[in-house]
């Protein structure tokens, strides 16, 4: 299973929002610090605010930010919204699908519940859990939350 870029923004960005509880972070400092176009992030973030897990404000000062807590954002929501749009194989779109054996394949429902035993695993992984304690992570998101200069 190979997981689309649109997912992986969605996991970095709720991570740098994460990392920086308690300010409205921007669309240009997370596509600095984690590798991904502007473009690519307005769409991400659009979709994370429609599922209530972004609140977004518009304006001079806006930004973004968790609107849940990190621990109640589960890794499998984030990754069914994300991934629906994209059919696991080809006998799972709706257009588009000219395999001639789907109609007496047994592999689509194995293929389906192994998605399914993905998601569930991914179920049991919260945002806090990938990023609370894990200084290495917060190195790169956050790497100088005080502000202190080394000298």
């Amino acid at each position: 299973m190979r997981i689309t870029k649109r997912t992986n923004i969605a996991i970095r960005v709720l991570m740098y929002c994460t990392a920086h509880r308690g300010r409205l972070v921007t669309k240009h400092e997370i596509a600095g610090v984690c590798n991904a176009s502007e473009n690519h992030l307005a769409q991400v973030i659009h979709q994370l605010a429609l599922m209530k897990v972004l609140s977004t404000q518009r304006g001079r000062n806006g930004g973004l930010e968790l609107a849940r807590e990190p621990k109640d954002i589960e890794i499998g929501e984030i990754f069914r919204a994300m991934e629906a749009s994209v059919p696991l194989a080809e006998c799972f779109a709706d257009v588009d699908n000219s395999c001639p054996l789907v109609e007496a394949c047994r592999l689509k429902e194995a293929l389906r519940e192994a998605a399914e035993a993905f998601y569930a695993r991914l179920d049991q992984v919260t945002l806090d859990s990938l990023v609370c304690d894990n200084t290495a992570l917060l190195g790169i998101l956050a790497p100088d939350p005080c502000g202190a200069k080394a000298g």
